[in-house]
């Protein structure tokens, strides 16, 4: 934790707070999804913890890319990409400000939304309820640490937001299903979440190293 990388990330806040463009768009089309969901399944009882595990997942999904397509926004304007590759600092302290601060609004949101989630689907936890506070971080933040390394690969295509999908959706099937088996298991306690929850730290350890390696690479390509 450098001091490169508390100034990215203080940066990275300080503009969220002034426009509070990401946290609201995310809560948007995360309730949009736990609605329609709600709405065409109709949840009772049993049935909804069912389904729970995986709508919570695609509910986050789709609200984090419609987040991180925006991720690298700030930094095409005015060439401040140009200025961020001419600082001493490695380009993986901007990496991982970016990664720590989309983390930290999708974490909000699920935050706000949980209330919401258990109304609508009338959820009750059977299992053990705090491993959820393993399971939800780690598949966030496998969806973020993707999101924010292939945004800036696809930053200079045409259609980045059509591209950044199209390549996070296969690499994010992994810890999209982890995630949801291991909520899913959590509220219905009919099997051990454990291994998911496996499943998603070793996912999350290897994207991220890989991630960090590859960085620099694609952050000073021209």
């Amino acid at each position: 934790m450098t001091r490169a990388l508390w100034t990215h990330l203080a940066k990275e806040l300080r503009l969220e707070w002034r426009s509070m463009d990401t946290l609201v768009s995310m809560l948007f089309f995360s309730l949009l999804v736990v609605v329609l969901f709600s709405i065409a399944f109709e949840p009772r009882g049993e049935f909804s913890r069912q389904i729970a595990g995986g709508v919570l997942a695609v509910a986050t999904m789709f609200a984090s890319v419609s987040a991180l397509n925006q991720a690298w926004a700030r930094e095409i304007r005015h060439h401040v990409l140009d200025a961020q590759r001419m600082a001493p600092s490695p380009g993986a302290d901007l990496f991982l400000a970016k990664v720590i601060a989309n983390f930290l609004y999708v974490s909000i949101v699920q935050v706000i939304l949980a209330p919401c989630f258990f109304v609508f689907y009338n959820l009750r936890i059977v299992g053990q309820g705090w491993l959820l506070m393993l399971a939800l971080p780690l598949g966030t933040w496998a969806l973020v640490v993707n999101g924010v390394f292939f945004a800036a690969l696809s930053i200079r295509g045409r259609n980045r937001e059509l591209l950044l999908s199209l390549i996070l959706f296969p690499i994010f099937i992994p810890a999209l299903l982890a995630m949801a088996q291991a909520t899913t298991a959590i509220l219905t306690g009919e099997s051990d979440p454990t291994l998911w929850i496996k499943l998603l730290a070793g996912y999350d350890i290897l994207f991220t190293t890989v991630s960090l390696l590859l960085f620099d690479v694609v952050f000073q390509a021209e």
